[in-house]
């Protein structure tokens, strides 16, 4: 379901998918992709940087001009800095951050690499995610991009989602599973 009548989630990747195209055929890839990632964690951590994308009552000059002091101080690919202004030329910069996922997306799907989450109720350690990260590739039989999020409400077990299929083994479930049966019944 998309956030704004106006851009799709298809329109989000159209842009995605032309900045693919772009830093393929620039041999940038890992650069702009690289940027994408610095500006997302922006994003998801400066409270400021997020809202200031959001307001709708800001000029295109002043966006401009603080694209172009982070794509400075970030030392962005040109061809980043220059999307990145189109964007905010469109009247898109509003959706930068899923159209920015989206691109992260297209390329790790490029490279043959299966999407792939784990939460758990444990903190686990960086060899823990490493040995399930191998066993899941070997299982896939396919590279693993692995997002690893900590879950304490899980109470305890693990959350996989491997693609299109999720696999929940966490208490939280369990008991909820138990819940809707003592309901039903």
């Amino acid at each position: 379901m998309s956030n704004n009548k106006g851009f799709s989630d298809t329109s989000a990747a159209r842009y995605s998918l032309a900045l693919y195209e772009l830093a393929n055929e620039a041999n940038t890839i890992k650069e702009v992709e690289s940027n994408s990632i610095d500006i997302l964690k922006l994003i998801s951590k400066n409270n400021d940087f997020k809202n200031f994308i959001k307001d709708p009552t800001l000029g295109q000059d002043i966006l401009k001009n603080v694209v172009n002091e982070i794509s400075k101080s970030f030392n962005f690919q040109v061809l980043f800095k220059n999307f990145l202004n189109f964007l905010i030329l469109k009247r898109r910069f509003f959706f930068v951050d899923q159209i920015l996922k989206n691109f992260n997306e297209i390329c790790s799907e490029k490279r043959g690499e299966l999407r792939t989450k784990i939460i758990s109720a444990k903190e686990l350690s960086q060899n823990e995610i490493d040995k399930i990260t191998e066993e899941l590739s070997n299982n896939f039989k396919s590279k693993i991009k692995l997002n690893y999020i900590h879950d304490k409400s899980l109470i305890g077990g693990l959350v996989v989602h491997v693609g299109s299929t999720m696999i929940d083994t966490s208490i939280k479930n369990k008991l909820q599973q138990i819940e809707n049966r003592m309901i039903e019944a």
